[in-house]
């Protein structure tokens, strides 16, 4: 399929993070795009705004007569009505991850994977490359805060097409290994930051997610490059003629940093290339592992030829992503900080990321479990991840696409946590809870719907 020559596209599920960036390219590049979701949104809107169409029921009548190509994401369920309905009448329906592929493949591609980080190291390198002036389309996993959106290119009008520039633009991208998505990519450049258990209702067990990484990587293009994490147990292979790097926040690695200083707002540091030192960067992102994901990011600015000034400033004005790490109240008696981490790893690096920067101050947690599988498959981890909080407030499971499984609940994750002052409490009575109590710093965590509370809270406590 020609990809660019469609007329008329239809997104089910269009206001996914993922879905939304598609659908943003379409309409920039001139193609009708329509769609439907489940729930209004603030990306929704946003998409409205943009002049796209969008209902929430499941009516087959609002799909367009003239339809082309149908894209799904894989969190609608397969009785969905109008996905049936577009099955039975024969339309080319493909998943988002095949329409990325499409998309890409035949262009330079830069791929960050990874059970975490992918969202902030492709922001960053997506940031990077516009303070650079470089031609570029990045399809982002969450949305930038230095650019309000999850999909940016190399030109000054987010809405403009991609291909004004001489040649074509490179492409950013996430490769996300869900359903083993990113098996549809054919990267450049391909970044892999860890491999940790997750989507255990995909893949069987840990040895085997790690493997979908290592035919991620078979996938990489001659001649280009692969940079992961250095304690990661992923190698290249016998891939023929690839480049492999490394990156940590230790010596050892390609790329590391020295002389390191996590302030309150920000990171001071030297980055060590491999062909020399960059003193005196300032990351605008403080907490290590925004740290090591900006080692990550420069390593593929550095393959890509960008200078050490326009390095230095893109990290310095870099603002972060929406829920990651995300500062809404920052006042003597109150730090509020919202973050979408929904496995164990991801709490434990930002809880004690909290821990580091205050070290002295109370920490609560409100965390909203996030499918019925990963809670029951790593509940164990959870547990010894939410005792590092002070307090905790527990909330039920969001179970997004999948169904209720026995025995599986916030309770009895719960039960297995080891720390006094925890609580379990419906999503609904969370504000009523927080008036209750003497907060120093407070933490929303989760990937579900728990963003919902985020400005009920900023109305709460935030001063005039």
């Amino acid at each position: 399929m020609d990809i660019n020559s469609v007329k008329s596209v239809y997104f089910i599920g269009i206001g996914g993070i993922g879905m939304s960036a598609l659908a943003r390219y379409f309409n920039g590049m001139g193609t009708s795009v329509s769609g439907y979701d489940k729930t209004p949104t603030t990306l929704t809107r946003k998409l409205i705004e943009e002049g796209i169409t969008i209902h929430f029921d499941e009516d087959t009548g609002s799909i367009p007569a003239d339809t082309e190509l149908v894209i799904y994401t894989p969190a609608i369920p397969k009785d969905h009505k109008e996905f049936q309905y577009c099955i039975d009448r024969g339309y080319t329906v493909l998943k988002r991850a095949e329409i990325l592929g499409l998309i890409t493949n035949k262009h330079k591609t830069i791929a960050v994977a990874g059970t975490h980080g992918k969202t902030t190291i492709s922001t960053m390198i997506t940031h990077i490359f516009k303070q650079a002036g470089k031609n570029f389309t990045a399809f982002l996993g969450g949305i930038s805060k230095n650019y309000n959106g999850n999909y940016i290119t190399g030109n000054d009008n987010p809405n403009m097409s991609p291909y004004p520039l001489s040649g074509f633009p490179t492409f950013i991208v996430e490769a996300d290994e869900f359903d083993r998505s990113f098996l549809q990519l054919y990267p450049s450049i391909a970044i892999i930051t860890s491999a940790d258990a997750d989507h255990l209702d995909i893949y069987k067990n840990l040895e085997e997610l790690r493997q979908s990484f290592r035919e991620f990587i078979k996938h990489i293009k001659p001649g280009g490059s692969l940079i992961t994490r250095h304690d990661l147990d992923i190698k290249a292979g016998d891939h023929q003629s690839l480049e492999s790097y490394t990156y940590s926040l230790h010596p050892g690695a390609h790329f590391y940093p020295t002389h390191a200083e996590i302030q309150t707002n920000s990171t001071v540091f030297d980055l060590v290339t491999p062909t020399g030192t960059i003193d005196r960067i300032v990351l605008g992102a403080p907490g290590f592992f925004n740290l090591e994901n900006s080692i990550a990011a420069s390593a593929v600015a550095y393959l890509s030829d960008v200078s050490k000034e326009n390095l230095r400033e893109a990290l310095r004005t870099f603002q972060g992503v929406q829920r990651r790490f995300d500062f809404h109240i920052i006042q003597p008696d109150l730090i509020y900080i919202d973050d979408y981490a929904h496995h164990p790893e991801e709490l434990k690096s930002c809880i004690g990321a909290v821990k580091q920067l205050y070290p002295h101050k109370k920490v609560t947690g409100i965390f909203q479990p996030h499918l019925y599988t990963r809670t029951r498959d790593l509940a164990d981890e959870f547990a010894r991840s939410l005792e590092l909080l002070d307090e905790l407030i527990l909330l039920e499971i969001y179970p997004a696409r999948e169904k209720a499984i026995e025995g599986v609940s916030a309770k009895m994750l719960f039960d297995k946590i080891r720390i006094k002052s925890k609580v379990l409490c419906l999503k609904e009575n969370v504000l009523d809870e927080l008036k209750k109590r003497k907060l120093e710093i407070l933490l929303t965590l989760g990937a579900g719907d728990i963003d919902q509370l985020v400005g009920q809270i900023i109305q709460l406590f935030k001063q005039p």
